[in-house]
């Protein structure tokens, strides 16, 4: 994940946050523990709960433990299973999230703050899906398999900020998204292949944004112009280019204008080396179809 933020130097970003998650906000926590009491007093488990307000167990759980904000629609639907009692609709009008880098790796908090002022994003990746392409599920299955072992808590924790995430490529319309994947990361079964079936569902959607371009790096490919790894590039909304670089457990944030200059020509040479858009969403489909 990232961090970001500098001016004119490096940053090395692995010492300079506390590595350590913060604790949900009070009223997150407040707004949770009525939901659970009313739900409790109603004489439902978490499981039937989930059943009849259309939401997974897990949503249930992470809302109720303060890890989650309640979406209008769990809040309706939770108001009609439990009696009307308006509680929890005039409730969830004084929830706040707290900070808004919740679940976010440290090293990675400084440069999500700047992907949310970004005019431009781009993004390289040859591991896996990035961040703001990621299912639920493929995003559950990574923070599963990560090692050592997140708590309950702590996954949920990452699972959301995951999500609140994506939610820039809607909220920003008119802000142009690019991502160039490496074709092998959508023929790993991560999770398994419901998983798999899921995540191209999940990117064939997204994709379907005007400001959200994917093109794809085939494994046939003879020429490739980032062999030393994925990147990141982003354009303040006062002009500046920026870069980010990821490895085991830290992360790097790059102003110098040369560095950046040549990581923005290695990336303008891989999208010309890619597949375009079209044949790209053609070759997704087409491994959707094999699972």
């Amino acid at each position: 994940m990232t961090d970001g933020g500098g001016t004119e130097s490096d940053h090395d970003l692995t010492g300079g946050e506390i590595d350590r998650e913060p604790d949900p906000s009070d009223s997150l926590r407040t707004f949770g523990a009525v939901a659970q009491a009313l739900r409790e007093h109603a004489g439902y488990s978490r499981a039937e709960f989930a059943d009849l307000v259309r939401f997974s167990k897990h949503t249930v759980e992470s809302v109720e433990l303060g890890r989650r904000m309640p979406d209008l629609a769990f809040v309706e639907r939770a108001e009609e299973v439990l009696g009307n009692t308006g509680a929890l609709r005039r409730g969830s009008r004084y929830v706040t999230r707290g900070r808004g880098d919740v679940g976010l790796a440290a090293w990675f908090r400084r440069w999500a703050r700047l992907e949310r002022e970004a005019v431009s994003l781009c993004t390289y990746e040859c591991r896996l899906v990035p961040g703001l392409l990621q299912s639920e599920g493929y995003a559950r299955a990574l923070f599963e398999n990560r090692l050592p072992l997140l708590t309950d808590e702590q996954l949920e924790a990452q699972v959301e900020a995951r999500r609140e995430r994506q939610r820039m490529l809607y909220e920003r319309p008119t802000v142009p998204f690019h991502f160039i994947v490496e074709e092998g990361v959508f023929r790993r079964r991560l999770g398994g292949a419901d998983v798999l079936r899921g995540q191209l569902d999940h990117v064939l959607e997204r994709t379907g944004c005007r400001n959200v371009t994917l093109q794809l790096m085939p494994m046939e490919a003879e020429f490739h112009a980032c062999l030393d790894g994925p990147v990141r590039l982003l354009e303040t909304p006062k002009g500046q280019g920026l870069a980010y670089c990821e490895g085991q457990e830290n992360g790097r944030l790059i102003s110098d204008p040369k560095e950046v200059r040549v990581l923005h020509q290695r990336y303008d040479t891989l999208r010309s080396q890619a597949l375009n858009p079209k044949d790209s969403r053609g070759l997704l489909e087409r491994l959707r179809g094999e699972l």
